[in-house]
């Protein structure tokens, strides 16, 4: 798809449909109110008469049948204008895509919002990210496809004023790096299971590595067993498919010693081993893998965007299956820092494999960690499916993450770890046990996670709610969301501008959980 970036009155510009994004109040824009005048007051008619009400993901096509060089015109709403930041083009202009694809229409228009100066670099990212994004194609395995997604060659983004346009050109570029980034962590989120083996996420892994210059590496059954990862592999013992711990490195500052740690789960297809899960949407169970997609994508994305820092990504791959060979509950393993695990739940396997995917990154010299993982149901009766959990150990580090997450269209929400819940954890024969019951269920699995970043800067991301979307909406299709990437890519971003220390800030984190 060809992003270009223009200013003066979007109708002068050819295209096969011409996109208005409008406020659900206030005046028409200069840019509308000129469109407007072109069709004889379609769009004013359109709101006078409440079919068109500007609310935040709604959606109108109109057909034209002259005034204007284009064959249809698009309205998308931005909700009030008082509640507008730039983060709603991303869907607004992927709304746009999408209903220009459904029509087999080949070039868009997209006509921005008026724009503060400080919000345009911005403003191009997100739109290029949804335009980008609304590409992605969730029915590839269809022998006759009903809706071309990639119908759309070409988007021009027209803005008011001449001065926006070397802004706008500036976050188009990154936001194409960043949708094809999150398209990628979509695709392999989508590949079902028996063509997304772990050894297939490592070939892909390794290809993505190859293709941007990183270096690359893969743990087999025999490595890790060499380096004492029984809970890790725990988890692979059931099934006939052998385990990758796959590592993917980024050095853009050799110079520092920092390196950020991007772990992510990847477990191919979960049934839930002996603890097995009901046939009922056991389907969706190739999506557990969709931490280490991201993790994966992010890294494609950072290679690109070549930001002053190092990051390396460590991706836990397995299927967890029931067999002869499966780790039973009650069995006891010992995870790569020695630390016992009472396995109560062999399908609570996320915070296995993550357990010693953490400790690798920490021996490859990872000092700032962040996992991401699909990793209890709980979050979701915490949180539903728009919002996704975060816990960390480190007030200053969760908060540049927070800070890094604000720009985009996704919602998180930190939940505590205050000390008693430690005792969720605790074994009467282990070290820790790996499930407790129903009780604070994403916190236990987070408390768990933390006994293995040893004293370093930790951040968990609980995607269970939020990595597929049941419903099309702008710029998301049904399926995989890519949720995670956008801020960890921009979290590396941000590093090497804050002052954050090596070790986690818990008199910090006290003072924010007595506040």
């Amino acid at each position: 798809m060809k992003i270009t970036v223009t200013s003066g009155k979007p109708e002068a510009v050819h295209a096969d449909a011409l996109v208005l994004s409008l406020h659900a109040d206030g005046d028409l824009p200069a840019a509308a109110r000129s469109v407007d005048k072109s069709l004889n007051g379609v769009v004013t008619d359109l709101r006078r008469s409440n079919e068109f009400k500007g609310r935040r993901g709604e959606e109108i096509v109109v057909p034209i049948s002259g005034g204007l060089p284009a064959k249809r015109l698009i309205l998308v709403g931005l909700g009030p204008e008082a509640e507008f930041s730039p983060s709603a083009l991303t869907a607004a202009v992927g709304a746009g895509v999408r209903a220009a694809a459904r029509r087999g229409l080949s070039s868009i228009v997209f006509a921005l919002p008026e724009l503060k100066a400080s919000d345009l670099e911005a403003a191009g990212e997100l739109a290029a990210e949804g335009a980008v994004m609304a590409t992605f194609d969730p029915a590839s395995y269809r022998s006759k496809r009903e809706t071309h997604t990639d119908a759309v060659k070409s988007v021009t983004l027209v803005a008011t004023k001449a001065g926006a346009v070397r802004a706008l050109k500036s976050g188009v570029n990154r936001g194409i790096v960043m949708g094809d980034a999150a398209n990628i962590a979509r695709r392999l989120v989508n590949t079902p299971s028996n063509d997304m083996t772990p050894s297939v996420m490592a070939k892909r892994a390794k290809e993505i590595a190859k293709e941007f210059g990183m270096k690359f590496h893969v743990l087999e059954r025999a490595d890790m067993k060499k380096l004492g990862m029984g809970s890790m592999l725990s988890v692979a013992a059931g099934s006939d498919e052998p385990p990758k711990m796959i590592a993917i490195e980024y050095r853009g500052n050799k110079k520092s010693k920092d390196i950020l740690g991007l772990v992510g789960k990847g477990i191919t297809f979960d049934t839930g081993g002996i603890s097995l899960k009901p046939a009922q949407d056991m389907d969706a169970m190739k999506g557990d893998m969709a931490g280490g997609a991201t993790v994966i994508a992010a890294m494609a994305a950072i290679a690109q965007l070549k930001p002053k820092v190092n990051v390396t990504a460590v991706i836990c791959a397995t299927e967890n299956m029931p067999s002869g060979k499966a780790t039973k509950p009650g069995d006891v393993v010992r995870a790569m820092n020695g630390k016992s695990i009472e396995v109560i739940n062999t399908d609570a396997e996320g915070r296995l494999v993550l357990a010693d995917g953490l400790c690798y990154a920490r021996k490859l010299g990872a000092n700032r960690l962040v996992d991401i993982a699909t990793l209890t149901g709980a979050v979701v009766v915490a949180l539903g499916n728009t919002t996704t959990g975060v816990l960390s150990n480190d007030r200053a580090f969760v908060d540049a993450f927070h800070a890094a997450a604000d720009r985009y269209d996704e919602r998180y929400w930190e939940l505590p770890l205050y000390p008693e819940y430690a005792d969720l954890i605790r074994s009467p024969i282990a070290d820790m046990k790996n499930s407790g019951g129903r009780p604070a269920g994403t916190i236990f699995g987070a408390m768990f996670i933390k006994e293995f970043v040893d004293d370093r800067p930790w951040i968990h991301l609980d995607i269970a709610g939020t990595s597929t979307t049941d419903k099309d909406h702008g710029h998301l299709a049904k399926g995989p969301t890519g949720v995670g990437l956008r801020p960890l890519v921009r979290l590396a971003e941000l590093l090497p501008t804050l002052r954050l220390n090596g070790k986690a800030d818990e008199k910090a984190h006290a003072r924010f959980r007595r506040s």
